[in-house]
């Protein structure tokens, strides 16, 4: 009897650790909502940067890097923090912009799967040299309206995505600290 409530145990606990870390990777899933939080989103930024973004037709490249995200508990938007350098066609070597806080809500975007800055608003610019010119200004802007189309800052993995394929994926919004995406039948 006693080997039997044993394995019946040990049964049980491997179950609950196969389903808790399936929850880890791919977001807890609690009836009409699917919950992501801040080292989740974190970890897809750390993959995805630095990435380098080209503008002006190849005269400029803006590098985007050392990504860090945070999710205040009391506040429906998240801050992402970024370190930004130019690179231009007369020099290969880097010229460093300094870090850009940005606040932005999210939405979910059909197309890419994926969860997308919303409204993004640049915070400060933390210039390595001061103050930035009109033109670094206007290239940084330029990256943030284009990425925040394009790029999803975190990308529902193939699992989540069979998960729900029944389901209609509503908006995404921040709620108490964490990302919250709204489905339905």
């Amino acid at each position: 009897m006693r080997t039997a409530v044993v394995v019946v145990s040990l049964v049980l606990a491997s179950i609950i650790v196969a389903g808790c870390s399936t929850l880890t990777a791919m977001g807890s899933m609690l009836g009409s909502q699917v919950t992501f939080t801040q080292p989740q989103l974190q970890r897809s930024l750390d993959r995805n940067f630095p990435r380098d973004f080209d503008k002006l037709g190849g005269l400029a490249t803006l590098r985007i890097g050392k990504p860090s995200l945070s999710i205040p508990y009391d506040s429906d938007r998240l801050r992402l923090s970024l370190d930004a350098s130019a690179l231009t066609a007369a020099s290969d070597q880097p010229h460093p912009l300094g870090r850009i806080q940005i606040a932005s809500g999210l939405r979910f975007d059909t197309r890419t799967l994926g969860l997308h800055l919303q409204d993004p608003v640049i915070e400060t610019i933390d210039g390595a040299s001061g103050s930035l010119n009109d033109a670094s200004r206007e290239l940084i802007n330029a990256w943030l309206a284009a990425f925040a189309v394009e790029e999803p800052i975190y990308r529902l993995d193939h699992e989540l995505v069979q998960r729900l394929v029944s389901r209609r994926i509503g908006a995404a919004r921040i709620d108490n600290g964490v990302v919250v995406l709204d489905v339905s039948q």
